[in-house]
């Protein structure tokens, strides 16, 4: 037997030798680079794992009445998340999850299915008892990894959780819905309303919690490491009056049906303070009801059309013309002169008319305005002047916005003086023509008379409660625009406006009030060109007219109809037969919910 020579042997074990050291080697190697080179790779790896880091949601600040009841608030509902990059069996977990949370198993199985993601929904705001259910499946995973025998525990919840995130409820439903406006469904930010424009106020800053958990997901017991809390969003408390709120909305949906009109809008405003005590539109929406806002939004029912919608105020501005001639000594209630049935100005093929009338007679300026001469009112602005005029309007708050607190706004139109070069310029303006306003604006306009010559900035904010209790309270800016003594005359003239004139149909029993009718034919930007059929039809008033506590403006979009009285055919498209009932419904329960007592007492 051939034995192999002492070299062979030796060069064996030599090489041998060479192996496990060159073994050794590597795995020194090895360990050096996970314990050194790849120490941290694998820290943040475990730690990925093993750490979660959450949100916690600011609770979002609540917008409440003039007397703190909640308008919109936020409550905390049971919400699914889960994290993809824990889930063993996406199509599996699905089949066991979405029985649970009433989704789509196939829609729950595509959130799942998505490689590096580390979050996904899977179902917002579940019911409580699709939250138990859920929890106690979770709960007993969870105890069962516990147990003896944790791998045989099902991983089909694995990366599934369950937390609490708010929801915007609007408790009084469609109230002062146009106002509140609604938030995003995904990350409850502002989209329209109050909860748009102080939005950032309102959502506060979320804070963070860090959680440890297994290599499954399951949260250990007081395993949260750090908490860093969130701060609530500032509480906006409106100027908003509930209950009169109530009626004006009341009122506008009624219009709709009594007048068959397009849209409603009523404002209601103290004079002496600017605060916007109802602002109300029709058509509205429930902004709880998420599945009808598309429907909502075709019929522009989350318009809030006191600010977003302009008009031609019509008649109703002829108190800012008359009120400039008597402020500036032009012409005094009781001065009269011959007013023709008919006037013709130079660059209008048609003369300006008095529809009520076919013939002229001698009237006072008290007379133009209870009877809304048109011919009456041209006359008084001639003699006033298209720079004066234009001054006033200014002043009154035309062609620019009445206040930042009050979201949509737009500003109208006054056209600059400049721009007044033919001679019918001044008097369609005087009449109500070829000037766009909005329903707040000519509240705030007869506000002013209403507060003795003084314009008194309308607002809907009036505080800003911070997470520390500090308040903030707003200061409305103010302006004088017409003597005390002018705002007394203009008010006995709208007085008779009311006993005398057009506006009868806006009296209210147990107290004197006053206002002004308007009619204009509706203008169609789409068209460049009046309609011939549809008309807005508006009544503004102050009550009580000797010492004012609302105003109210009314403004009805293409109302059509008739109505029979005295053996008459009365047209409802008249503001004087359709907007003026309306405010004598308002007027009335406002002046009641405001406590105030009837003239006399």
């Amino acid at each position: 037997m051939l034995r192999p020579s002492w070299r062979i042997r030796d060069l064996r074990v030599v090489l041998v030798g060479v192996v496990f050291v060159l073994a050794w080697v590597g795995i020194g190697y090895r360990l050096f680079r996970v314990q050194v080179v790849e120490a941290a790779t694998f820290e943040a790896s475990g730690n990925d794992q093993r750490i979660r880091y959450e949100d916690i949601a600011a609770k979002r600040g609540a917008i409440y009445d003039r007397d703190y009841v909640e308008l919109a608030v936020s409550v905390d509902l049971p919400s699914v998340i889960a994290d993809p990059a824990l889930v063993v069996d996406p199509r599996e977990t699905a089949r066991a999850l979405a029985p649970l949370i009433g989704e789509n198993v196939a829609d729950v199985a595509a959130k799942l299915d998505r490689p590096g993601s580390r979050f996904a929904y899977l179902a917002k705001h579940i019911s409580p008892d699709q939250e138990e259910q859920l929890q106690a499946e979770i709960d007993a995973v969870a105890e069962c990894r516990r147990g003896d025998k944790p791998t045989l525990c099902s991983p089909a919840l694995d990366g599934i959780y369950v937390r609490n995130e708010p929801l915007r409820v609007y408790p009084s439903g469609d109230l002062a819905a146009q106002v509140l406006g609604l938030v995003q469904q995904d990350d409850q930010s502002g989209l329209e309303g109050l909860e748009a424009l102080y939005n950032d106020l309102l959502t506060g800053t979320p804070g963070t919690k860090v959680l440890e958990r297994d290599p499954a997901g399951i949260p250990i017991p007081l395993g949260a490491l750090q908490i860093e809390p969130a701060v609530a969003g500032v509480d906006i408390r409106t100027t908003i009056d509930r209950e009169i709120q109530y009626t004006a909305q009341q009122a506008a949906a009624q219009a709709l049906v009594d007048t068959g009109a397009q849209a409603a809008t009523i404002v209601v405003v103290n004079p002496r303070t600017g605060e916007i005590l109802a602002m109300a539109s029709a058509p509205t929406f429930d902004p709880n009801d998420r599945a009808s806002i598309s429907e909502a939004i075709e019929m522009g029912a989350l318009r809030n059309r006191a600010v977003t919608d302009v008009y031609e105020p019509g008649s109703t501005l002829k108190v800012a013309t008359v009120a400039a001639a008597l402020n500036e000594g032009i012409v005094t209630p009781q001065d009269g002169w011959w007013v023709p049935a008919a006037y013709e100005v130079d660059g209008k093929e048609e003369p300006y008319t008095d529809v009520s009338r076919e013939e002229g007679r001698h009237m006072s300026v008290a007379e133009i305005i209870t009877t809304s001469s048109n011919v009456g009112t041209i006359q008084i602005q001639e003699k006033l002047g298209n720079e004066l005029h234009h001054r006033y309007l200014e002043a009154f708050g035309l062609g620019q916005l009445t206040t930042e607190s009050v979201p949509g706004e737009v500003p109208g139109l006054l056209r600059p003086v400049a721009d007044w070069v033919s001679a019918t310029a001044g008097a369609s303006t005087a009449i109500g023509y070829r000037v766009d306003v909005t329903a707040l604006q000519m509240a705030a306009l007869f506000g002013t008379i209403a507060n003795d010559g003084i314009w008194v900035e309308p607002h809907i904010v009036s505080e800003l409660i911070h997470p520390d209790g500090s308040h903030e309270i707003t200061v409305p800016a103010q302006r004088p625009v017409i003597s005390e003594q002018t705002a007394q005359q203009m008010r006995e003239l709208l007085q008779g406006v009311v006993e005398q004139g057009t506006g009868k149909r806006a009296a209210i029993e147990d107290f004197a009030v006053g206002g002004k009718t308007g009619t204009t034919e509706k203008f169609l930007p789409e068209e460049g060109a009046y309609s011939e059929h549809d008309r807005v039809a508006s009544f503004i008033g102050i009550a009580p007219i000797d010492e004012p506590e609302i105003v109210v403006a009314v403004v009805l979009d293409s109302p059509h109809g008739e109505i029979e009285e005295d053996g008459r055919t009365i047209e409802l498209h008249l503001g004087g037969v359709s907007a003026a009932p309306v405010f004598a419904r308002v007027a009335e329960a406002a002046l009641q919910a405001l406590g105030v007592a009837p003239d006399g007492q």
